[in-house]
């Protein structure tokens, strides 16, 4: 496998081919204080290149958390998908827990992981919403972005901020971030390897993650130049190509696939030999399935045999165009599903399977842009993927995710929890099961009694996001009862909305003039629970004066 990886990695500067300004970014880059350093691939594969030890210690087991980007309820086969082949991660599911009520904190990237690694709700939580940062300059430039790194990732967390890598550290973990950050850009304080990962390798910048052949990625605090050309993401074809011809979309498939050299970079922190003595965290933040559109072409190759020819998506809700877009998120699917299967290969082959906690989720559901076709594949199930039902949204289209744990010998095989849970008990449960203490403000519960069958599992009284963006959005869920705000923010007329999930789980028929007691309780519990943002573009004025 590490003969892959440095087969298709030149470490020789940025490949500028249509501009023909790779020296030059190396001169750019040189003069600036605090630009980006770089770091020799070969280095990094030699240090982590040992296999690792069979006799590792048990009394804490390995924890790795599996984040799905923009993955949709519905998009697995054990969650009902049936066009999307998921093999591995169904057996994963088969010989763990499915959990068939848990969420997001937030319907977007950058708040959901904020939230997952702090274990706050979103009436608590610093990030609420995705910030990029722009009085920089201009940061959306993706040319201007490798020229100059300061202008990469998004507003920085808080020095200050207890993340839950840091806390695992306490208690002699060694932990690894493999794909997105999101929470901090370069020469900030909320790096990963300055917020308690010993390891980060991947995208500092969810921006620069909009391509999946990016001119660089990050090695802990250094940039790694990739054999890429500076295709900017959102390039629509040239000019007067035709869309039925393959070659038109040549320059959308370029020679090194960062999710390929991310995986590599996984196991390789997995088998550190000099870390045989300690259980490992690993928080592998896929960016797959999210947009753009651009998979393995084995697996397009497929689905297209599978599905048949389709209309080419243009490029007309961002991202790039791609002449067979339903086989192309497809393929994005199975491929993730494909390196699931190989994990857990390497991870019996090297005798950790059996005292490894592996936990798999998404951090919000599936989006609408970029040619993704939800319909089609019925992502969200039952939920409905249309804008305003799926990603950005407080519908259970938009936060409702998979979730699946796998521990053998621990978790039931073949068992399916009800229980009521979010991405911020995640903090609680692993507290829980390594025995770290946990921070005041914190706002999960543990679900480690439901993961091991025990019948004293705490119930939640209820969950609670706040979502400032797309037009700003409250929801509440409590029992069976769910309240929706939106509108918030907007030129639109504020909604207030009640559904009962169990009789009415698309959220079709609003019932709040039934039930007035209902919506005081929920007026309640925001009043007690929301704490105005302490980031101005996060707050939503008219809640200043009461929940309704």
């Amino acid at each position: 496998m590490k003969k892959v990886v440095l087969s298709c990695i030149i470490f020789t500067g940025i490949a500028f081919a249509a501009l023909a300004q790779g020296s030059q970014v190396d001169r750019i880059s040189q003069k600036k204080h605090n630009s980006a350093h770089r770091t020799d691939l070969n280095s990094i594969l030699q240090a982590h290149s040992a296999a690792p030890s069979r006799d590792r210690p048990s009394e804490r087991p390995n924890i790795i958390y599996i984040l799905a980007d923009d993955l949709g309820y519905g998009e697995l086969g054990v969650y009902g998908q049936e066009k999307i082949e998921t093999p591995n991660i169904d057996a994963l599911a088969r010989s763990g827990m499915i959990f068939t009520q848990h969420y997001s904190g937030a319907p977007v990237c950058a708040p959901a992981r904020y939230m997952l690694l702090t274990g706050t709700h979103a009436g608590h939580a610093y990030i609420r919403g995705n910030d990029e940062w722009n009085e920089r300059g201009d940061v959306w430039n993706y040319r201007a972005t490798l020229l100059d790194s300061t202008l990469e990732g998004q507003r920085p967390i808080p020095s200050s901020t207890v993340l839950l890598p840091k806390k695992l550290k306490e208690v002699g973990y060694r932990t690894g971030i493999v794909g997105k950050w999101g929470l901090g850009a370069p020469h900030t304080d909320a790096i990963p390897t300055k917020m308690g990962f010993d390891f980060f390798f991947g995208y500092n910048c969810q921006r620069q993650a909009h391509t999946y052949y990016p001119v660089h990625l990050y090695h802990n605090e250094n940039r790694i130049y990739l054999e890429n050309d500076t295709i900017a993401p959102s390039t629509k074809l040239a000019l007067g190509a035709s869309i039925q011809d393959p070659k038109s979309y040549q320059n959308y498939t370029l020679k090194t696939y960062a999710p390929d050299v991310m995986f590599d970079q996984m196991l390789s922190f997995i088998g550190d030999e000099q870390g045989k003595d300690s259980p490992f965290f690993l928080y592998w933040a896929t960016p797959l399935p999210h947009n753009p559109i651009q998979a393995p072409q084995r697996w397009v190759d497929y689905y297209t045999a599978k599905f048949g020819e389709e209309a080419p998506y243009l490029g007309e809700k961002g991202y790039f165009p791609h002449q067979n877009p339903r086989s192309g998120y497809a393929a994005m699917i199975s491929y993730l599903d494909e390196n699931v299967g190989k994990l857990v290969a390497y991870l019996k082959e090297n005798g950790l399977e059996k005292n490894t906690l592996i936990l798999f989720s998404s951090d919000n559901g599936v989006t609408f842009t970029g040619g993704t076709d939800g319909a089609f594949f019925e992502s969200s199930g039952i939920f409905g993927e249309s804008q305003g039902r799926a990603k950005g949204y407080v519908y259970e289209g938009g936060i409702r995710v998979p979730f699946i744990a796998n521990w053998p010998t621990k978790i039931k095989s073949g068992s399916q929890s009800e229980h009521l849970s979010a991405q911020y008990d995640v903090m609680a449960t692993l507290s829980e099961l390594t025995g770290f203490e946990l921070e005041t403000g914190q706002d999960g519960i543990s679900f480690m009694p439901t993961l091991l069958g025990q019948a004293k599992q705490q119930e939640h009284e209820f969950l609670l996001w706040v979502y400032p963006e797309y037009g700003g959005q409250v929801a509440i869920r409590f029992g069976d009862w769910k309240v929706v705000r939106q509108h918030l923010k907007d030129n639109q007329t504020p909604t207030l909305e009640l559904y009962n999930l169990r009789t009415d789980p698309q959220e079709l028929v609003n019932v709040a003039a039934q039930y007035p007691e209902l919506l005081r309780k929920a007026a309640k519990i925001f009043e007690e629970q929301h704490e105005t943002a302490f980031l101005k573009n996060f707050r939503i004025p008219i809640l200043e004066n009461g929940f309704y």
